[in-house]
């Protein structure tokens, strides 16, 4: 039996705010546990949107991260297609979009991140597009199908992980991709021009075209459908529909409102956590892509938007919440799927933080391992189409002493040994 005396409320219907009410109830927490999000469907996961469910190869229902029943089973209060409009820290409680106040013990914000838009003209025609919800990737891949079936263009703006692999998405349906990426490379902000070359090389086979060093200007159309999509340097690509994917932001608004310490631009933003996911007040976590946390391995603050990070920090904010000693000290982690090309990456390297970058492996048959080092330290590893080395990498990085960059190359060298 639920007791009322006590209430932890989630704002926020992702997988981090899921995780978190599975896990106060397998600690045992008997309070109610009212989860609020802004989409009326239940708390799913999202590489799916860009991977598997948009590619056709994975059904819709897979995305979830539990089924519908499981919600009453463990008492978990849903309040589906509900805004929370502000949170009044001293009266302990959020005001909903209905204007019904919900009042809380603790409160865990895990609000997301939203899209980036295109500032330019054009955007408003029906063949724009984002992907970040649910509903974005069920419009979105009926629309690859189309342009499949009818030899169609789709140009992308941004060659970043939702560019890469939505091009793979469309290539796998037949229709004509176009990349426009003011870098060099794509991923060239992430793993640098080194790596970011054997991306262009993969998608350059498989058909994509890319336009480098541009950005999109104007987006061109008739009768409300998109023709054109035209860049900065005066080239115009035919399009029939665009994606925009030139990153995302931290919801971070009803935080600020709020009155809640949040990190600088140059920390990612976000709202700023301690390492147990508390922000600046003691009564309000979060985690998810909101929270900036002041990161025991590292020592800086990091933000992190990949699915690795809601999956454990949910958890860990959840435990911090019913007062268990919590340092959220993971090893960034993320994975891509791409054609036949499968990766992850593991570790934190930013550009500029690395002086060398050492190939463990055929990088030409796309079979190996990238690390990605400063002053012989491993910063971060990426295995591509290489499995069952994430533990490896994340102990070299969590290590932080020197390695032989020769023996970290030479793949005869067992990886283990250098740990």
């Amino acid at each position: 039996m639920v007791d009322a005396h006590r209430t932890f409320v989630i704002v926020g219907g992702g997988l981090a705010g899921a995780k978190a009410a599975e896990t106060l109830r397998a600690e045992g927490f008997s309070g109610r546990v009212i989860l609020i999000g802004d989409e009326r469907d239940h708390p799913y996961e999202r590489p799916p949107l860009s991977k598997g469910y948009l590619a056709g190869t994975a059904e819709r229902d897979s995305v979830f991260v539990h089924e519908t029943a499981w919600y009453a089973g463990a008492d978990i209060e849903l309040h589906l297609g509900q805004v929370v409009t502000s949170i009044d820290r001293a009266g302990r409680s959020v005001q909903l979009g209905d204007n019904t106040v919900v009042h809380y013990d603790k409160l865990l914000l895990a609000t997301g991140a939203e899209p980036r838009r295109l500032d330019i003209p054009g955007t408003d025609l029906a063949g724009v597009h984002h992907l970040r919800r649910l509903a974005h990737a069920d419009r979105l891949r009926n629309v690859l199908a189309s342009l499949g079936r009818d030899n169609g263009h789709l140009v992308i703006a941004g060659g970043g992980w939702i560019g890469l692999e939505v091009a793979a998405a469309a290539r796998g349906y037949g229709a004509e991709v176009t990349i426009v990426e003011p870098s060099p490379t794509p991923l060239h902000h992430v793993i640098g021009p080194e790596v970011g070359q054997i991306f262009t090389d993969l998608h350059t086979e498989h058909g994509v075209r890319f336009h480098f060093g541009a950005r999109l200007t104007e987006i061109t159309g008739q009768d409300g459908l998109v023709l054109a999509a035209r860049t900065d340097d005066g080239e115009e690509h035919p399009a029939h529909d665009v994606l925009a994917a030139i990153g995302a932001a931290p919801r971070t608004a009803l935080a600020e409102a709020a009155g809640l310490e949040t990190a600088d631009r140059a920390h990612g933003g976000g709202v700023a956590v301690d390492a147990s996911l508390r922000t600046s007040d003691p009564h309000i976590y979060a985690a998810g892509d909101i929270a900036s946390v002041d990161h025991p391995l590292f020592g800086t603050r990091l933000r992190v938007e990949h699915w690795a990070n809601a999956l454990n920090s949910g958890p860990a904010a959840a435990r911090a919440m019913l007062g268990l000693d919590v340092s959220y000290d993971r090893v960034p982690y993320f994975f891509s799927d791409q054609y036949d090309l499968g990766l992850e990456y593991s570790g934190w390297a930013p550009p500029g933080s690395y002086d060398q970058v050492v190939i463990r492996g055929d990088a030409g048959k796309r079979e190996f391992i990238a690390f990605w080092l400063k002053d012989r330290r491993v910063l971060a590893g990426m295995n591509v189409n290489v499995w069952d080395v994430t533990d490896t990498v994340q102990g070299l990085v969590r290590a932080g002493r020197p390695v032989d960059p020769d023996a970290l190359g030479d793949p005869s060298v067992p990886l283990e040994s250098l740990l």
